[in-house]
């Protein structure tokens, strides 16, 4: 059964990175009740650079809630925070952290189906310098990369709400590129 753990939105902010002030909505917070979906993307969630994030095809971010052990780990091994220290859904940037539906499960084309909304599989997460500073590591990016577990952008199809804790259904779509393999071609040619 897959199920919508945590909905997690941001409104974009200047933080500084690497000595650079740069506009950023990565540090998505958790909200409760129901969460618009529109075709732009979650009510009250921004995307600061629409060059790469946002639009129509990168509407909302799902993770897979499975690989946070993963990132406690990592950090922990990086000196950035101890193992057991707390590393809430949101962390890495995703509107959606899901339970149940991982990147080699996923194809482009699949449809996430809600109880009141649709949302269709477009492409993986990139992630990016932004990306390394949210985590407190260089290495952060290239981990992700390395390790596949980048989540996946969605297009809304079907316009409505999300309520943190329902179920949805998978929808196969027609099954030519899965989001892991897509993934590991773009990063491949990214760290090259």
């Amino acid at each position: 059964m897959y199920k919508l753990l945590s909905i997690q939105i941001a409104q974009a902010r200047r933080v500084q990175i690497n000595g650079r002030s740069v506009m950023t909505a990565i540090h998505k917070l958790p909200v409760s009740g129901r969460i618009s979906a529109e075709p732009m993307g979650l009510i009250g969630d921004d995307q600061a650079d629409p060059t790469v994030h946002g639009g129509l095809d990168k509407a909302v971010y799902a993770y897979p809630g499975e690989h946070y052990p993963f990132w406690r780990e990592a950090r922990a091994h990086a000196g950035v925070t101890r193992i057991d220290d707390a590393l809430p859904f949101g962390s890495v940037g995703e509107n959606l952290s899901l339970q149940g539906l991982l990147e080699t499960d996923v194809w482009v084309g699949d449809v996430l189906r809600f109880p009141h909304c649709a949302l269709r599989v477009t492409q993986p997460r990139q992630p990016c310098f932004k990306f390394n500073a949210v985590m407190g590591y260089n290495g952060a990016a290239r981990a992700m990369a390395q390790n596949g577990c980048c989540g996946f952008y969605l297009a809304v199809d079907q316009p409505g709400h999300l309520t943190a804790g329902e179920s949805f259904e998978l929808l196969p779509g027609p099954k030519q590129l899965r989001i892991s393999e897509m993934f590991r071609f773009k990063a491949v040619r990214h760290l090259v």
